[in-house]
């Protein structure tokens, strides 16, 4: 009965993420975030590094505006993993209190983030949206503010990391009882905390497009072993899911890093910030964790029959998407 009952439950979820699954294939790229960064090198005179997300030979039309006066140079461009880098120097003796505008932000689906540091060591970093391109300067940043936009952006990397969810997602399908859930999830915890760490401090260096062919190839692996256990041939994943989510965690986790290489740390808050977007992480995945069990609770006051073939609908669903990305990973190395 209980296996049943997580079949019926992971036929309906699989039915609900499946759209999204293919719609997050195609806008991975788009919202993938901006970054703008200024270091003041001597008084008014800000080197200034725009990271901007790219589709192709294609770039988002986005701009950084300021409000006061500025005087940029002319910008040096260069095109690396799939982003337009350009960087140039800005003339701006008054930058705090003026008004930072990303142009063309709102027309988008991606966010900015904006990281100023000023030559006596104060920063500001601010996150800008579609819905809220501007933000004022201030005089000074604070650790609050840093510590909840690290906060915010783990949970909202873990919960549009669609690959990831579905990896956590599959999981679910192996563990039977508490007690394995529990452990399964403290496992990949564990592994991807620790390599996120090790990959962000530059302790560890890996080529970020193998691990995300691998991350997709981890979640087939999962869904293969979905299928033997319903066949009847249960191997060490099944019995044992915790051993899977420790090894591939340490793989997730260099996803994890290369998601953050990618937003951008605070010169001054470095520790602070990689310790708040791994909590976020956590906390995010917590939520997926929270919200599935949610569903497999509602489902079982339902009556809902399946077919004798439904059972093998969510195994094979998880391991074509995830063989989709495997497939489209390696044709972009």
């Amino acid at each position: 009965m209980r296996r049943w009952a997580t079949i019926r439950v992971a036929a309906l979820a699989t039915a609900l993420l499946l759209p999204l699954l293919v719609a997050a294939a195609a806008l991975a790229h788009e919202v993938r975030p901006a970054y703008l960064e200024l270091r003041e090198q001597e008084p008014g005179t800000f080197a200034v590094l725009w990271k901007v997300p790219m589709r192709g030979d294609m770039r988002l039309a986005l701009k950084p505006e300021f409000s006061g006066k500025t005087r940029p140079s002319l910008p040096a461009v260069r095109i690396l993993s799939g982003a337009a880098i350009e960087t140039w120097y800005l003339e701006a003796p008054a930058l705090r209190g003026q008004t930072l505008t990303i142009a063309g932000l709102a027309a988008t689906m991606t966010d900015v983030l904006a990281h100023i540091e000023y030559a006596d060591g104060s920063t500001w970093t601010q996150r800008l949206t579609p819905n809220a391109p501007s933000a004022a300067i201030p005089a000074r940043d604070t650790i609050l503010n840093v510590a909840g936009l690290y906060l915010l952006l783990g949970i909202e990397h873990i919960l549009f990391g669609i690959d990831h969810l579905l990896f956590v997602f599959a999981l679910l399908m192996l563990t039977q009882g508490i007690g394995s859930l529990v452990k399964t999830i403290t496992a990949f915890t564990l592994t991807h905390s620790i390599t996120l760490a090790l990959a962000t401090l530059g302790l560890v260096n890996v080529p970020l497009a193998p691990v995300e062919a691998v991350i997709a190839l981890s979640i087939v692996f999962v869904a293969a072993e979905i299928v033997h256990r319903d066949q009847g041939r249960e191997g060490m994943a099944a019995r044992a899911p915790w051993l899977v989510a420790f090894g591939f965690g340490l793989l997730h986790g260099f996803g994890f890093a290369g998601a953050l290489s990618e937003t951008g740390l605070p010169a001054g808050h470095v520790p602070l910030a990689l310790l708040f977007f791994n909590v976020g992480v956590e906390i995010g995945q917590l939520l997926f964790v929270a919200a599935v069990l949610a569903l497999a609770a509602a489902v079982l006051r339902i009556p809902l029959p399946l077919p004798t073939w439904g059972y093998r609908v969510p195994a094979y669903a998880i391991g074509s998407v995830a063989m989709f990305w495997t497939v489209q990973r390696l044709a972009m190395f």
